[in-house]
């Protein structure tokens, strides 16, 4: 396995030249960046039109009716009608701008959850997830007296299937899992999730946080109610996420944060609010960041979203073949479809200390329970090390990654 095969689809080295931070040193050593699956490097072109913007273009939207705020109003309405371009909404009043996938998932169980819950009502989601996709849940079936269930992990690390089918019932108002787990790099079937949820009737969110900046999403093919990502593990900037909304659950629900923007008329014995999506923006919006988001997916459609997927296969089967290698090395999700995420245990060392060293190397790696601690216990583990890879990484950085590892397992021999 090497790159050969994949320059034809885009050219990686020229594409590393786009992104400044991968010329940079840490610890002496030039920068091996993996930790994308905690936040993507950003490529020059989305800081050159953010900045371009604040210093040449910007003004507040939807607000202003002078030449400068509808130019801006008119940037920021066209990035809404990308990004539904970008996961195929039928709409794009079908996406709302938040603060990032996290604030996504509170404004869903606490507006249609607050809605549909009645005591006695279910929730399911995964025993993969993410906290932003558990503790809304906990918190909105605490309030309402409905209770939570967790479809259970394999050892190989995908969803029980045939347990979650047993699981739905007419009780089950809102199943929410996530596309790709940010620790194990699963990728779960979340079309025929979603389907046997509506089968029963109940409402469906996917967390794409993972996701979308690794393959192709059709929201309309997978059939949810709500999707949810952020902008910065999508190259993009932080502080903007998205969710888009299926039209007509949308127009059930109440709003989530109030304030200005959002209403129609107010007086002080009644306001009235838009429709979607400007029900759920309440106040001044993050506007250079979503002009920045735009750029960054002009950029990522540029170079392809199946060629990325394609790319990324290739590192995570190279990764996997070489880590495996290493004695005493074991990587916790061996699922059948993986996105380019590796966490893995190496007997006798701490994932704290396994960083550590390879930051001494100049390698960008996480430790941790990456948010997802129920799912570290399920594997029996405090934590693990996880190198999570964009299309920027190389076959050679991987390289670099295993002979890292090696020093460390030398190092405590």
């Amino acid at each position: 396995m090497n790159e050969t095969a994949v320059k034809q689809t885009f050219d990686v080295e020229r594409t590393r030249r786009d992104f400044p931070m991968l010329r940079a040193t840490m610890n002496g050593a030039r920068l091996v960046y993996l930790d994308n699956a905690a936040t993507a490097l950003k490529p020059l072109s989305v800081t050159q039109r953010m900045y371009a913007f604040e210093t040449g273009k910007y003004a507040t939207v939807r607000r202003g009716s002078y030449r400068l705020g509808e130019e801006a109003t008119e940037l920021f309405e066209e990035t809404r009608r990308m990004v539904g371009r970008f996961v195929n909404s039928s709409s794009p009043d079908g996406i709302i701008f938040t603060s990032g996938a996290t604030q996504s998932i509170n404004l869903v169980a606490v507006s249609l959850g607050g809605l549909v819950l009645r005591e006695g009502d279910e929730v399911i989601i995964s025993g993969m997830e993410h906290h932003a996709n558990i503790v809304p849940w906990q918190r909105i079936c605490e309030t309402k007296g409905a209770t939570l269930k967790i479809i259970p992990v394999t050892d190989d690390g995908e969803l029980d299937m045939d347990i979650y089918s047993s699981m739905l019932n007419p009780r089950v108002k809102l199943v929410a899992v996530t596309h790709v787990s940010n620790v194990l790099g699963t990728i779960n079937p979340v079309k025929e999730i979603v389907a046997m949820a509506r089968e029963h009737g109940a409402y469906t969110l996917v967390d794409g946080a993972q996701a979308a900046p690794h393959m192709k999403v059709d929201v309309q093919d997978i059939g949810c109610d709500f999707y949810a990502f952020s902008s910065h593990k999508l190259y993009g900037p932080t502080g903007l996420g998205v969710l888009y909304g299926r039209m007509e659950t949308l127009d059930i629900m109440p709003p989530y944060v109030t304030g200005g923007d959002m209403i129609e008329r107010v007086t002080f014995e009644k306001t009235t609010f838009k429709k979607p999506p400007g029900r759920f923006e309440a106040g001044t919006p993050p506007i250079t960041q979503v002009i920045g988001l735009a750029e960054a997916i002009k950029y990522v459609q540029a170079l392809g979203m199946d060629n990325i997927e394609e790319y990324g296969r290739s590192l995570l089967e190279y990764g996997h073949a070489e880590l495996e290698k290493i004695p005493g090395l074991a990587i916790i999700g061996q699922a059948r479809r993986k996105a380019a995420i590796i966490s893995f245990t190496l007997e006798g060392v701490h994932p704290h200390d396994v960083v550590t060293i390879l930051d001494g190397r100049g390698l960008a790696l996480r430790g941790g329970h990456h948010c997802a601690q129920p799912l570290m216990d399920r594997f029996g583990v405090p934590a693990t090390t996880r190198a999570s890879m964009a299309f920027y990484n190389t076959f050679a950085e991987i390289s670099e990654l295993a002979a890292g590892i090696r020093t460390v397992v030398e190092i405590f021999r």
